[in-house]
């Protein structure tokens, strides 16, 4: 028996689960069924499919895990398994973003699909699972390797991307460079660290017309092609910029509540670029959202306590949140948390819930049609009379005037 077998019993349970499929591929037998679950048939391009599914797999390297993405915004992993016999390990397809009738539609056209297959091609996308986590598959996948390969230390993890693959994919660049031009690389590495250091340093302190205009430098210096495809050097480019913009966020006293919403937000639309344009324009939007987080939420000035208690209110504005009920969050007496919240933010809880309150019923009376006493829910305060009178105190004016003030669209 092969000495992995429980490990390897274990994946495959542990993706069926996640609705991923686990195949083992060896060049004498063909798979039972698509690997890319006939999608490249229903397209007409069987010939790609071979490519990708036949040979590629059987060109890996040992002790390396790879994964690919191709152009249907699918993703793959597989690795070549220990033993005399080559075998393949391969697990999915999986996508990392639901995507919406109007992005299938799009993709439909790229790939000019009929409209009357519209249906079948929006089927086929309904059968493959979405991970809103790809990094729990990652993990589990490594897991298995450090059980194939003794350590994390003796293998490595490669990116791929379908239009790369007419390239050569599994070479590396050589390591005996003349010392000239390892210099060059040093101070080459170095600047573009410095500049990244100090672009993030901007962002930690909110400073964003200097991180914008840094972001020039740093793209003539950082964004050089690490990968064939234009398009996918963008998106890399961007997701690492999304870590370490939301780190530099963090660095500077925002909650990750906030940053959490932010970064997943961006994750989804990255996958979704479609040029090297739409790339370096995410990029610039990153940086005014992350420093425009820093500038809004920036707690350093304020407590534990308080900055609990700020979180609290934010993500629920809806809930209950009296000043008693708040305190015992806390463990702390009612008086106790009045007196430490206005000393530190200069106004009183109640006052401070309010203006929050009323803030997001100007944005629901600005951009939706709800109901006034259906807006008065959704900001915590039920009571229709009480609703108006508190919005008139902040506004000026009632609900209902305030609405009937608005440009009409």
């Amino acid at each position: 028996m092969v000495r992995y077998q429980a490990e390897l019993r274990f994946l495959q349970c542990f993706l069926r689960k996640m609705n991923v499929q686990l195949i083992q591929l060896t060049p004498d037998k063909p798979p039972a069924k698509p690997l890319d679950l006939g999608l490249r048939k229903f397209l007409g391009r069987e010939a790609e499919y071979h490519k990708l599914f036949i040979e590629l797999p059987f060109q890996a390297s040992k002790n390396t895990i790879y994964k690919l993405t191709d152009h249907y915004l699918c993703n793959y992993l597989y690795l070549v398994l220990p033993g005399e016999s080559p075998a393949v390990l391969l697990a999915g397809p999986y996508l990392l973003i639901q995507l919406t009738r109007q992005q299938l539609l799009q993709e439909a056209e790229r790939f000019s699909v009929p409209l009357q297959l519209i249906e079948e091609m929006e089927s086929f996308y309904g059968s493959i699972p979405v991970l809103s986590d790809e990094n729990i598959i990652l993990s589990i996948v490594n897991t298995f390797a450090e059980v194939l390969w003794g350590s994390a230390e003796a293998y490595s993890v490669v990116n791929l991307n379908e239009e790369e693959r007419s390239v050569s994919l599994f070479a590396y660049e050589d390591e005996h460079l003349p010392l000239g031009k390892k210099l060059q690389t040093m101070e080459d590495l170095e600047r573009r660290y410095s500049f990244e250091n100090e672009l993030l340093q901007a962002i930690s302190l909110g400073l964003t017309h200097k991180a914008e205009a840094m972001f020039t430098n740093l793209s003539q210096i950082a964004l050089k092609s690490r990968v064939a495809d234009p398009l996918r050097n963008i998106k890399n480019y961007c997701i690492i910029s999304n870590t370490l913009m939301r780190k530099a966020a963090e660095q500077g006293s925002v909650h990750p509540l906030y940053l959490d919403n932010v970064s997943s937000e961006f994750a989804k639309r990255i996958e979704l670029i479609g040029s090297t344009t739409a790339g370096y324009k995410i990029m610039i939007e990153m940086i005014s959202a992350y420093c425009r987080l820093v500038n809004k939420h920036n707690m350093a000035n304020y407590s534990p306590p308080i900055r609990k208690i700020i979180v609290c209110i934010d993500a629920n504005l809806s809930g209950d949140l009296t000043l008693h009920t708040l305190a015992g969050i806390q463990n702390i007496s009612a008086g106790y948390l009045s007196a430490l919240f206005k000393k530190e933010t200069g106004q009183s809880l109640t006052d401070y819930v309010n203006r929050k309150r009323i803030r997001q019923a100007t944005q629901l009376l600005r951009s939706t049609k709800l109901q006034i006493q259906t807006i008065a829910q959704h900001c915590g305060i039920p009571d229709i009379n009480y609703f108006s009178k508190t919005f008139k105190r902040y506004q000026g004016c009632t609900p209902k005037e305030y609405r009937h003030q608005l440009p009409k669209v």
